[in-house]
This record gives C-alpha cells, structure tokens and sequence, in this order.
C-alpha cells in the first residue's frame, strides 16, 4: 500500500517562501508521476505541478509558473515543492499525489492520480 505523508504547511506573508515535502512509502516509485494539487476554500482541487519520476522531467499551472520548483529524490521517495513569491490567493490545502501509470498525457488530471496524502495547509497573508 502506498503511503504519501505532506509536510512544511504553515502561515507566511505575501511575497515569501515555503518548502513542502511528501514522503512516499510502499512501492518502488520508478514509473510514477508524482504531482502537488491544492484546494482552496470553496474551490475545486487543482493541479500544481508535477514530476515524472523516470527523467525527471516538470510541469506546472500557468498560476505558479515561475514562481514554485517540484523536484523529487529519487534514492529518498521524497517530492518536493519549493514556494516563492506566495500570493494571497496562493492559500490552499496542498496535496500530494502518485499516479503509478505514470502518462504524459494525463498528468494534470486529478482522476488520473491512484494515491492521495492527508494534505498540509497552506496561508498567505497580505
């Protein structure tokens, strides 16, 4: 069974930084995407980023492009989101997500996503 566990959440100002992390447990993560959504009160949850674990390659939403870094270590299960530049509307509950089959061509999809973590909250002040 595969296991993500958020951390890093917290409160923080307009125009800072934060550093989320998601621990994966279970499986052999070699051929998953790994991506971050979050959920924005009385919003539905979006795609953040993402990461192909084999290549490494990115992707990310026009709204945080720019401005957020996903990375993975690949030797750790450990994914990565590095936040700069936090907005207001920025404020979300962040989650980590696994999707062991592992297409380009899905990989902003929220359905295509089998594992999901408890999520960390996030809070931009202005």
């Amino acid at each position: 069974q595969v296991q993500l566990v958020e951390s890093g959440g917290g409160l923080v100002q307009a125009g800072g930084s934060l550093r989320l992390s998601c621990a994966a447990s279970g499986r052999t993560f070699s051929s998953y995407n790994m991506a971050w959504f979050r959920q924005a009160p009385g919003k539905e949850r979006e795609f953040v980023a993402a990461i192909r674990w084999s290549g490494g390659d990115t992707y990310y939403s026009d709204a945080v492009k720019g401005r957020f870094t996903i990375s993975g270590n690949n030797a750790k299960n450990m994914v990565y989101l590095q936040m700069d530049s936090l907005k207001p509307e920025d404020t979300a509950v962040y989650y980590c997500a696994a999707d062991r089959v592992g297409l380009l061509s899905t990989l902003r999809l929220l359905a295509t996503y089998d594992y999901w973590g408890q999520g960390t909250r996030v809070t931009v002040s202005s």
